[in-house]
């Protein structure tokens, strides 16, 4: 059962902005934009302690002097006041009746035993009045279906099957814009920040249910209760996958992420054990932690282990192969199977899996064999890899596997590799939109679709239990 203050946070039908600014470059301004621009459709309150109007985008907001003066009611309040002020407008929050607190404000917990005084009161008044806080030092919440975007970061933020929880702002940020370069559809963005209240066992339990997501990236910290972590964990990841970015991994890393967000770092081992018992994959760089996402978000699982690695040059076939095998996947071997891919290859082509369809491979070659890779049975996952040539357009290449795996009824998991230029780029931008996961490297996409393949093996251990 999912909090209804929680509900709130991605679903609320009236926002209030305290600290909302008239001015350009504060962060006060920059949340009312972007609610604004990203078409948030519930009711917004400034609240200003001067009454100033606020313009955005010739959209003209009478402001309020405070919260409790807000003649209707409010489901969430962004608290973006220095960190002084906090403690009272939590207080009036809590008299309004308001449901959710994302308290952008700095100057808590990351300070030391004094601010973390404050925030443990923080949390004591919250909850004297029924209230949830996500924070502090955050930098807000993203929830795409609903058009919420309560944040200082990018607008731009593509909709899509995969939610981003970070403890870190400032990466957090940049991780939004990284999102919109690299086509990754995001159903949610949280900051945690200080994790004063809400935390990632919180939101696991949201995410867990939410029809509009399909999988959950995390880049963590630390956890403060690492036992319900684990265990709400191990419970989504038998529905849905979870990939996280653990930081603090070396004695020094895990010092720099306590004075960061007055996170408990612990021993990394003790991590990475609980991971795997919980089923959820580990990621250690943020290109990994997206490579992952892109194939556990938005593909099937496997219906077996068989792998076809379909290519038009021998050096990415074998590089994919050396990666496939590394990651404990199996290429198909059955050779009386593979000999329909002769069809589509000139006499000196190699059916044997990799399936070398040659650098003379044209439209026509890609075609038929990615269509009868899909269509086969016993081929239960495919990976389709192309180095750039003047035979083929790889734009063209993306619009055939896109068609072909629409017209297949997307029952198979796949994934594209395109080695190239300019256009292997927006070709592997196209294949990313459409859902398709597509990388610039032949054992990028073997390593992520190993990621599916170790959740989906995990899940089925857990049934046999």
């Amino acid at each position: 059962m999912v909090d209804p203050n929680i509900e709130a946070l991605f679903r609320p039908k009236s926002i209030a902005v305290i600290g909302a600014s008239e001015k350009p470059g504060k962060i006060g301004h920059a949340i009312m934009k972007n609610l604004v621009e990203y078409g948030y459709e519930g009711k917004i309150y400034p609240v200003n302690i001067k009454g100033v109007e606020i313009e955005i985008n010739g959209r003209k907001f009478k402001s309020y002097r405070s919260i409790l003066d807000v003649p209707d009611d409010v489901d969430m309040a962004v608290i973006v006041v220095p960190a002084k002020f906090v403690p009272q407008v939590v207080e009036e929050c809590g008299q309004k009746g308001v449901k959710v607190l994302p308290i952008i404000s700095s100057g808590f917990g990351e300070l030391g035993p004094e601010g973390k005084k404050v925030e443990q009161q923080l949390v004591e008044t919250a909850r004297k009045y029924g209230m949830r806080i996500l924070g502090p030092n955050i930098f807000g919440v993203v929830y795409t279906p609903e058009k919420l975007n309560a944040t200082f970061g990018p607008t731009d933020v593509l909709p899509g099957p995969l939610a981003l929880i970070s403890q870190s702002g400032a990466l957090g940020i940049a991780l939004m814009g990284w999102t919109i370069l690299e086509k990754v559809g995001l159903s949610a963005v949280v900051s945690v920040g200080n994790k004063s209240d809400i935390d990632d066992a919180d939101l696991l339990e949201f995410f867990k249910e939410d029809e509009n997501t399909k999988a959950i990236l995390i880049y963590m910290e630390g956890v403060k209760d690492g036992r319900r972590f684990m265990e709400t964990a191990r419970e989504v990841s038998k529905i849905k996958p979870i990939v996280v970015i653990k930081a603090g991994r070396s004695e020094r890393g895990a010092k720099a992420a306590a004075s960061h967000t007055g996170s408990l770092a612990g021993s990394d081992k003790i991590y990475d054990a609980a991971f795997k018992q919980a089923g959820v994959i580990r990621a250690y760089t943020i290109g990994e932690a997206f490579d992952y996402a892109r194939t556990l978000s938005n593909l099937p699982e496997p219906e077996g282990e068989n792998l076809v690695i379909i290519t038009n040059g021998g050096g990415i076939g074998v590089m994919a192969t050396d990666a496939a095998e590394e990651s404990g996947l199996h290429l198909y071997d059955n050779l009386d199977e593979l000999k329909v891919f002769s069809k589509h290859m000139p006499p000196f082509g190699s059916y044997k899996n990799p399936v070398d369809l040659t650098g003379m491979a044209g439209a026509e070659s890609y075609e038929g064999a990615i269509k009868d890779a899909l269509a086969h049975p016993e081929m239960h996952s495919i990976a389709v890899l192309y180095c750039q040539t003047a035979v083929l357009d790889p734009r063209n290449l993306a619009d055939i596997v896109i068609r072909e795996y629409n017209a297949s009824g997307r029952k198979k998991p796949i994934v594209v590799a395109i080695v190239g230029g300019i256009e292997a780029k927006e070709a592997i931008d196209r294949l990313n939109e459409e859902g398709i996961p597509a990388y610039p490297e032949p054992d990028r996409a073997i390593k992520a679709l190993a990621a599916l393949y170790r959740w989906s093996r995990w899940k089925a251990k857990q049934k046999k239990e």
